[in-house]
């Protein structure tokens, strides 16, 4: 008995560096995950921003924005999103796990930490499970669409195609929302 204890104690220590290895390869692939929705994403809102204004933008969330984390999720073999807790199409609400580190990013936030810094990672069941937070940035239009005044036609587009909005309200530096991964292990 005291032979077999010694065999896992070993096992697991021998393992656990390359599990640490595992799990910063898979942060690190979830950041570049995040980049890449983050950078389509912004790219296909700034060309529709200039050829349209904001309720031309309003249409790249809505169509395209699902279609950009699909192609993200297909070509990983994962499952990439993004939540709120005041989430705009009601199928990115988050679940149970996600809604806790929101909740936590909250906290975090209001005790002064930088939310653009805030990501969070762990093991849940037979999954890597990672978050980045999305502050609404300075340089950018998202208050147009999410801020506490809207344009009368934005107001009109959003009650049309979404009549539940909770996505609005928020001022720079809050916490909009957040990308979230889910890789199978």
């Amino acid at each position: 008995m005291k032979n077999l204890y010694i065999c896992v104690l070993t096992g697991a220590l021998l393992s656990a560096p390359a599990w640490a290895d595992d799990n910063a390869a898979r942060v690190e692939a979830s950041r570049n995950a995040v980049k890449e929705l983050q950078g389509a994403l912004v790219t296909e809102l700034q060309a529709a921003m200039k050829t349209g204004g904001p309720v031309n933008a309003i249409e790249v969330c809505h169509k395209r924005a699902a279609e950009i984390a699909a192609g993200i999720s297909a070509k990983h073999g994962w499952k990439v999103g993004r939540t709120s807790l005041k989430q705009r199409n009601p199928g990115n609400a988050p679940d149970a796990w996600e809604k806790q580190v929101m909740q936590d990013f909250e906290k975090r936030k209001a005790a002064g930490e930088d939310p653009a810094k805030f990501e969070h990672h762990e093991i849940v069941g037979k999954e890597f499970r990672y978050m980045k937070a999305l502050p609404v940035p300075a340089d950018m239009p998202c208050l147009k669409c999410h801020g506490e005044q809207l344009d009368p036609a934005v107001q009109a587009r959003l009650k049309e195609l979404y009549p539940g909005d909770k996505a609005t309200g928020y001022k720079t530096g809050d916490l909009r929302g957040a990308v979230t991964i889910r890789q199978p292990l």
